[in-house]
């Protein structure tokens, strides 16, 4: 859909009420609503943690908004907008109103200053950055609501992500959110940074968190603290990102960097601000070793609503500001295999509640040392004694180069990354410690409770870091649907086997859709192709090479007859049976056996193993005769389309000289000089003369019309009489428009540019002939349908309708009265225009046959005539003046 058919369509639905009535039925009670949605509470402040919290989402919920947000923010409309822009977008997207029924209407009315209001900028900003640039980027619809009187009452705004989301991703797209949903969020909005408002006979609404903050950064404040909160889980700690980060921006600064796609930087400040608001804390999580343990950045907002204690809370709080330069989670430079990667994936959303929130802190038994360079000499002891300093020397006896190598990796608890090397420095104890438990046996015993617990056994090795892959299928809601029958097979593939898989099924799709497939249905037609591929094989254990069978046979379509749209016998776009595959079915059988019954006819006497060879050369050289007429038509259909191809950049490239040549054309047309006045540069006639051209064409028409009743037409004398007449009530109405005109300007005016003014006069003066032309036909079709020939037209008429059949019984009723009326006054109309036609055409023919028109006088040979005139007294003074 074009941008101005989008528009016209977002015109044409009517607009129901206003969103806060939607917020006011939530607030009443909807049937069938989610236990997890919440409303504004009635009184008191966001944060309060109290049931009706606004910041206090479920897990379920929570997920759902931030899947809702990002996918609106990754839009290509919405993606590359500067914050302000994003976070408007928020903003509408969170305020439209959700389709009821059968009617479509995902959208909102807001004012301009409110828009600022809610982003803490001015009219002027919104205008500059998030109207237009939305706006030109297809990513915002926007339409004036004006009362009765004409005034505007606000703008009527369309999110067209919504809009595409609703029309082609169906309710399964992550921007399709329900009317509670959408209504959860808005809540969530005004807890953060609403700008409050009190409505008259209503509870008035209390500003949010950042609604003070205004100016310069503060719609990113806004933007960074929203998506905070949807990756925050319910002890408020914020899910850090892994990965490398620098020591001068820190972790959490990282995270947010990647949450508002900007520099690490940048986020840096905009943490600053956050925690300068009261509304994040940062601290450092302690160990027991007494050194710098972990970076941790807490949403207090988060934490209040679900309860946390206001002594931990304000401890957290008032801890210093300080970053650090690794989680403990992190494997060198990479995230663990099992643990949350990018952020936006299913990883970030871990379980709710307050239990599950502790973040991992370094283990007490990992050794703190420096960083060293990795170039340890792999160390497995035999057995594990008791654990003293030195055990795990190997066989050698030597001071290994590394006491603890890959010791800044993560224990392999909940994820499968591997730890260091040295199963001693992994788990052993610090020299003058206890032994602890074995970290073999610990893992023996992460294997059993894995077993237990429903899981698939992890390879746990000794030490060498196991390759990382995504254990999830893609974020993509249409590749997950159609991975779906193979995510046990996904789970053991590499990163890059995984990254081929994926091209690989969204190619399919794009196909399938290419193919008359909806969009909706093809991800669900790919992972039944799966499923019947899996149930061919025998299952996914029975698959030795995951990679090799779904890129040669479980993605690839296998067509049972020349029809592209066919797939195993079955039609892609329709569901049902292929019917060009039972048509080469009974040709097959219908040719099986004609050659049955002609080696019948002609080897009568074979026996029936001589007969079953013979049937099979038979039916070998037709299928071979086949195959070569395959290949010919094929050949054949390359070479038609190749030929099409020559021919269509032949046109091309002759449309390209057509267009050359046409532009060289024009080019020397708009440097020739004006016919009539001489202007330079004016393509032959400028736009004064122009006009004056067709203001004298209307003015003989219009003499003519008027000649048409008022004239005699054979009498020469008489229609140049009424031309004359016609042409000087029209130069005097031109006279009296140009005057008007000229008193309405400031003197001196038009002085500036005297071609511009000529070029406006003589425009006034085609107006007021055009005007004039019109009343004049107007006026020569009333006069004919007075004449004689009009009326006794209508006179006929009049009578042939009121002789009608149906009027016979009664032809001077009220209904054949006013139909043979209605008759009469069409046929006078008719016979008037037709009158009209012919004596206007017959009065071009005398003056063309009369008169022949003098060629136009170029503007050069008529320079000394002009010369040659003398001036009045008037224009004598002034010149001499």
């Amino acid at each position: 859909m074009s941008a101005g058919a989008a528009s016209a369509a977002v015109l044409d639905v009517p607009l129901r009420e206003d969103v806060d009535n939607s917020v006011d039925e939530l607030r009443a009670g909807l049937p069938g609503q989610r236990t997890v949605l919440r409303s504004v509470p009635a009184s008191g402040q966001p944060g309060d943690g109290g049931l009706d919290d606004p910041l206090r989402l479920g897990r379920a919920m929570r997920l759902r908004l931030r899947d809702a947000v990002q996918a609106l923010l990754a839009d290509p409309a919405i993606a590359g907008q500067s914050d302000v822009a994003r976070l408007a977008a928020v903003v509408l997207y969170a305020k439209s109103r959700a389709p009821k029924g059968k009617k479509n209407d995902n959208q909102t009315s807001i004012w301009v200053a409110e828009l600022g209001r809610w982003m803490g900028v001015g009219e002027s900003t919104v205008n500059r950055r998030v109207l237009m640039p939305l706006r030109a980027s297809d990513g915002l619809h926007t339409k004036v609501k004006r009362n009765a009187e004409g005034h505007p009452t606000g703008l009527d705004c369309l999110v067209m992500p919504l809009w595409n989301a609703r029309k082609n991703g169906g309710a399964a797209h992550p921007l399709a959110l329900s009317q509670a949903e959408l209504a959860t969020l808005l809540h969530l909005i005004e807890a953060l940074f609403g700008p409050g408002w009190t409505p008259e006979g209503k509870e008035p609404t209390p500003p949010g968190l950042l609604a003070g903050r205004t100016g310069k950064g503060a719609a990113t404040d806004r933007l960074g603290l929203l998506l905070m909160v949807l990756n925050t889980r319910a002890s408020g700690w914020l899910q850090l990102g892994g990965g490398s980060v620098k020591v001068k921006e820190g972790r959490g600064a990282a995270t947010l960097a990647r949450l508002l796609g900007c520099s690490p930087s940048g986020a840096r400040k905009v943490l600053a601000r956050l925690t300068e608001a009261g509304v994040v804390a940062r601290q450092r999580k302690a160990t027991s070793t007494r050194m710098k343990g972990r970076a941790r950045v807490m949403v207090l907002p988060i934490a209040r609503a679900h309860g946390r204690t206001l002594a931990s809370v304000e401890a957290v709080s008032g801890s210093d500001a300080v970053f650090s330069a690794r989680p403990d989670g992190a494997v060198r430079d990479q995230a663990p295999a099992g643990s949350a990667g990018a952020l936006g994936t299913s990883g970030i959303g871990g379980a709710e509640g307050t239990g599950d929130a502790k973040d991992q802190e370094r283990p007490g038994s990992a050794e703190l040392h420096a960083d060293h360079a990795s170039v340890a000499t792999p160390v497995v002891p035999p057995q594990l004694d008791c654990g003293f300093s030195g055990e795990g020397r190997g066989a050698e006896g030597r001071r290994p180069e590394r006491v603890c190598a890959g010791e800044d990796q993560a224990v392999d608890g909940e994820t499968s990354a591997a730890g260091p090397e040295s199963p001693v420095a992994w788990g052993g104890p610090l020299r003058g410690e206890k032994p602890k438990k074995s970290p073999v046996d610990e893992r023996e015993e992460k294997r059993a409770t894995g077993a237990e617990a429903g899981g698939r056994p992890k390879a746990l090795g000794g030490g060498k870091a196991q390759q990382q892959r995504r254990v999830a299928l893609p974020a993509d809601l249409g590749l997950r649907v159609a991975l779906g029958p193979v995510s046990w097979l996904w789970e053991r593939l590499s990163g890059w086997q995984q990254d081929q898989v994926a091209a690989a099924a969204k190619a399919e799709l794009s196909q399938l859709a290419g193919l008359g497939v909806a969009a909706e249905r093809a991800p669900r037609l790919l992972a039944d192709r799966l499923t019947g591929r899996l149930e061919e094989t025998g299952g996914e254990a029975l698959i030795k090479k995951p990679f090799g069978w779904l890129i040669g046979r479980g993605l690839v379509r296998r067509p049972s007859c020349s029809d592209r749209r066919c797939d195993d016998g079955t039609r892609l776009d329709t569901g049902g049976e292929c019917g060009n595959c039972g048509n080469v079915v009974h040709i097959r059988r219908a040719r099986r056996a004609r050659t049955v019954a002609e080696i019948g006819r002609e080897l009568p006497h074979l026996c029936d193993d001589e007969r079953r060879r013979v049937l099979e050369e038979r039916l070998r050289e037709h299928a071979a005769a086949e195959v070569e007429d395959l290949v010919w038509r094929q050949e054949r259909a390359r070479a038609e389309k190749a030929r099409r191809a020559a021919v269509r950049a032949a046109g091309q490239d002759r449309a390209e000289d057509e267009r050359v040549a046409a532009a060289a054309a024009e080019a020397v047309r708009q440097a020739l000089a004006c016919e009539d006045c001489g202007q330079q540069q004016a393509g032959g006639l400028c736009e004064a003369c122009g006009y004056r051209r067709r203001t004298e064409t209307l003015t003989v028409e219009t003499g003519l019309l008027a000649a048409t009743w008022a004239a005699v037409l054979d009498d020469r004398d008489d229609i140049d009489a009424v031309t004359t007449s016609v042409r000087a009530s029209l130069e005097a109405d031109i006279k009296h428009t140009q005057r008007e005109f000229l008193e309405s300007v400031q003197p001196g005016e038009l002085d500036t540019d005297p071609a511009g003014a000529a070029a406006v006069l003589a425009f006034a003066a085609l107006q007021t002939v055009e005007a004039a032309l019109s009343d004049y036909r107007s006026n020569a079709l009333e006069r004919l349908g007075q004449t004689e020939e009009a009326e006794a037209e209508a006179r006929r008429a009049y009578k042939t309708e009121q002789g009608r059949r149906w009027f016979r019984h009664n032809p001077n009723g009220a209904d054949a009265i006013a139909a043979a009326t209605k008759a009469a006054d069409t046929a006078r109309e008719r016979a008037a225009e037709y009158l009209l036609t012919t004596r206007l055409k017959q009065l071009r023919e005398q003056t063309a046959a009369r008169t022949e028109q003098a060629p136009a006088v170029p503007w050069t040979d008529r320079l000394p005539e002009l010369a040659a005139r003398p001036l009045d007294g008037d224009d004598a003074g002034t010149v001499i003046a």
